[in-house]
């Protein structure tokens, strides 16, 4: 007896233990949901032992966390007004006493460096003494403030523009936990928006843990939207194709198990909820839906042969479940090979989905034909879109097509062949932070008025290792230092740099009475005397300890870049690279450019390598899988043709529409492959079927394949293309573009595989048709013996 038919029979035998044991699990799993928790942290995207991670880390370990800036941001004249004014400072002050704050800067805290020439030694005095009455009064501070200070330019305001900028660093130690989330939440929006509403004034707001907060809870969000969105646009379709309540209600109940099975293992593994593991909930939803397509179809078609429940359900666990279980495997094995990538953001994606993947055909397999077997027989009106004339039609043109228009598919086939090389050359890299961003929300307008204002939000770090202590503090470094500022000054990306050569040239301004013109470097005569004021002084230890390791060997220079892509960002680096080896001698500096900006773009970079990869090892697979299967090589072939020209075709779309390739669209040719090679088991395995039945006779072994098999593909990628079109409600770009180019690329492999998958089975027949080892497969894919019962 074939093991299916063995399987049968347990599963229908004990449908009332299978049913518990699903109970069971579920429950367990569910139970596991508990341990989700988001994502406070960006993705990082490449290993551990990445160079660009050492480099990283060793920032972080000198200098601590770097994204901890939130920007509050003012462009408007009225500004200026005393009330105003006033109203702004002490929107920055009432943050002061939070315990989430480090220190905020803003206009109020402007501190004015003097020379006192008896004790010799530099100290502070505030900017203005009392809060400003008169519009008078605030004309003079902004004058004084935009012409006798070039040190604040570009950190408090622009004075080409008026625009008006406060810093509020939170603490490091809470950056990436949920009390920056409550902070960003519960305090800060709140404030800024009382702040706006009293003074009719609109306050722009950035900075890495800002958008990152906003970003998450739009993950958050979506999550449900996608859920709900996938469940009643597959609903929908699929009551509209079966005219069922019963079969619509049964699959979503598989569905929703599935989807709490998939929360489960999120949990149970212990993963945080990213941009990318909050896509496996609706696809499972997706993916889940055609095993029930081919179940249900399976069911109802053999009930309308013969009537028999018993035997009708045993069909369809013995001749389905093979060629399900393949299918999934295919599936399971596209996302699979993302564990082999040493990113854990794709491996645990990679972990997650193949794991569901198998969940939701088991749930599938043992859900529909026991519930169908508790229910009575489908009337006759639930069988009726089995005699659709409208999809009688679509088979009847396919057939034809196949028949007679074979030299038109290849022609087609050469045609978009060649189209999609020619986009394929035409596609970029994009290894930008905010690129996906929702460009629709506020936050996004805000992060482009920074890029605008101040240069950019996303920090640029270079970290200088000077290899001895109290190296930085020598002029000859500071002379580098300021060579290696003026080249990040060259740059339209790059905002103006901060560094202790800042507060150098900030000294001797103020060693010279505070005049702008001598806001420059000391020469070697003034270097000695205005360091020995420097060190008789406390006044500025603050600021150097930002800048300024505690044993003054190490020091950064932070810049902000705008949202630039990786090629830019690759020239950018080379020029400053030059200019570091330069300036910098290997032998006596450790220079090395960091921060999660430039993480994320080589990051980027690393993904595209790994991408190759990945999808390379899962065309392997399924090739040998296919071999193992078929035991023929034209078979391979034949059998990865269809699927790799839908791939093709997105990749050309991909040039032609400017979609760039980025992590999330990464994912669409590893999908997209592992699903599409769905649709030409299916139709192989019913083609080996009618090859039996007529004698090894190809011709009519095809036209039946495609007429048996056509309706359920038709009907599953119908499901999958609308169910991949949920992904477009997404307000992130990256999201829009995977689930647009999927359900493309899926369409595609439809007509790839009941086009021109039959017509190069008819060209290669008598390649074919003569080989022993085709007829004898290793696998039988459906059982000999159709009319045992159980």
């Amino acid at each position: 007896m074939n093991f299916w038919t063995k399987a049968a029979g347990i599963i229908l035998r004990n449908r009332y233990l299978v049913l518990l044991f699903i109970a069971i699990i579920t429950s367990l799993l569910a139970s596991q949901m508990k341990y989700m928790k988001f994502s406070y942290t960006e993705a990082n995207l490449l290993p551990e032992d990445h160079e660009a991670n050492i480099d990283y880390n060793k920032f972080l370990d000198i200098f601590g966390e770097e994204g901890n800036l939130v920007i509050l941001g003012i462009k408007d004249s009225t500004v200026f007004t005393p009330q105003k004014f006033n109203a702004w400072n002490k929107l920055t002050e009432q943050f002061d006493d939070r315990d989430e704050i480090d220190f905020t800067i803003s206009i109020s805290d402007v501190q004015k460096l003097k020379a006192d020439r008896k004790k010799r030694k530099f100290i502070l005095e505030p900017l203005y003494e009392k809060e400003p009455t008169t519009s008078s009064e605030v004309n003079a501070i902004k004058k004084q403030l935009f012409e006798k200070f070039p040190f604040y330019d570009n950190l408090l305001y622009n004075k080409e523009t008026g625009t008006l900028q406060t810093a509020i660093y939170i603490k490091k130690e809470i950056i990436n936990t949920p009390k920056r989330r409550d902070f960003i939440f519960d305090v800060l929006i709140p404030r800024i928006e009382k702040f706006e509403k009293e003074n009719n004034i609109n306050v722009r707001v950035s900075g890495m843990p800002y958008i990152r907060t906003l970003n998450a809870q739009n993950i958050q969000d979506e999550i449900v939207l996608f859920v709900g969105g996938a469940l009643l646009i597959t609903a929908v379709i699929f009551f509209f194709f079966f005219r069922s309540y019963r079969a619509t209600f049964i699959t979503l109940l598989v569905v929703i198990i599935g989807v709490v099975w998939a929360f489960g293992f999120i949990g149970l593994f212990r993963y945080e909820i990213t941009v990318l593991s909050a896509l496996i909930p609706p696809l499972i939803i997706v993916i889940g839906v055609p095993n029930a397509v081919f179940l249900i179809n399976k069911y109802q078609q053999e009930i309308k042969k013969h009537g028999n429940q018993a035997k009708s359900l045993q069909r369809v666990i013995a001749k389905i479940g093979n060629a399900t279980l393949m299918t999934n495997i295919t599936t399971a094995s596209g996302f699979a090979t993302f564990v082999f990538v040493k990113s854990n953001l794709l491996r645990e994606f990679g972990i997650l989905a193949s794991v569901n993947i198998i969940s939701i055909f088991i749930l599938a397999l043992l859900i529909i034909p026991i519930i169908y077997s508790f229910m009575p027989l489908p009337k006759k009106k639930h069988l009726n879109h089995l005699e659709k004339r409208w999809i009688e039609n679509v088979v009847d043109w396919m057939e034809k097509t196949v028949k007679n228009k074979r030299i038109t598919i290849y022609f087609a086939t050469v045609t978009v062949i060649i189209l999609g090389i020619i986009g394929v050359y035409m596609i970029r890299v994009s290894g930008s932070l905010i690129e996906d961003m929702p460009k629709s929300l506020p936050f996004y307008k805000d992060i482009k008025f920074f890029e605008k204002e101040f240069g950019g939000i996303m920090p640029l770090e270079i970290l200088i290792d000077t290899k001895k202590e109290k190296g930085v503090m020598k002029l000859s470094t500071l002379k580098k230092m300021e060579k290696l500022n003026e080249a990040i000054e060259t740059f339209p990306e790059l905002s103006k740099p901060i560094s202790v050569t800042n507060i150098v040239k900030y000294s001797k301004q103020a060693y010279y009475k505070g005049n702008p013109k001598y806001y420059q470097l000391p020469t070697n005569q003034e270097q000695s005397y205005i360091f020995s004021y420097t060190k008789n002084s406390n006044s500025d230890a603050s600021m150097l300890k930002t800048f300024v390791d505690s044993t003054g060997r190490y020091a950064r220079i932070t810049t902000f870049m705008k949202d630039i892509g990786t090629d830019k960002m690759q020239v950018i680096q080379e020029r400053l690279k030059a200019v570091i080896t330069k300036e910098f001698p290997a032998n006596r500096y450790e220079v090395s450019l960091t921060g999660k900006a430039l993480v994320f773009i080589k990051g980027t970079n690393y993904l595209i390598k790994n991408l190759v990869i990945s999808l390379s090892l899962a065309i392997l697979l399924i090739a040998i899988f296919m071999a193992w299967m078929f035991r023929s090589p034209q078979m391979i072939f034949i059998s990865l043709i269809p699927n790799m020209l839908p791939l093709l075709i997105t990749a050309g779309l991909m040039g032609f529409l400017s979609i760039p390739i980025k992590p999330s669209t990464i994912l669409v040719f590893s999908i997209a492959f592992g699903i599409s090679v769905d649709d030409t088991i299916h139709f192989l395995a019913k083609y080996r079927q009618e090859l039996m039945a007529n004698n090894w006779n190809i011709k009519p072994s095809v036209y039946a394949a495609l007429r048996e098999t056509g309706v359920s593909m038709f009907y599953t990628s119908i499901v999958l293309f609308f169910g991949f079109l949920v992904f477009t409600l997404s307000s992130f770009g990256g999201t829009i573009a995977l689930g647009g180019l999927v359900s493309v690329t899926l369409l595609l492999a439809m007509v790839s595989n009941l086009l021109l998958l039959p017509s190069l089975l008819l060209t290669f027949e008598k390649k074919i048709a003569n080989k022993k080892v085709f007829k004898e497969p290793k696998m039988k894919i459906f059982p000999p013996n159709e009319d045992k019962t159980i």
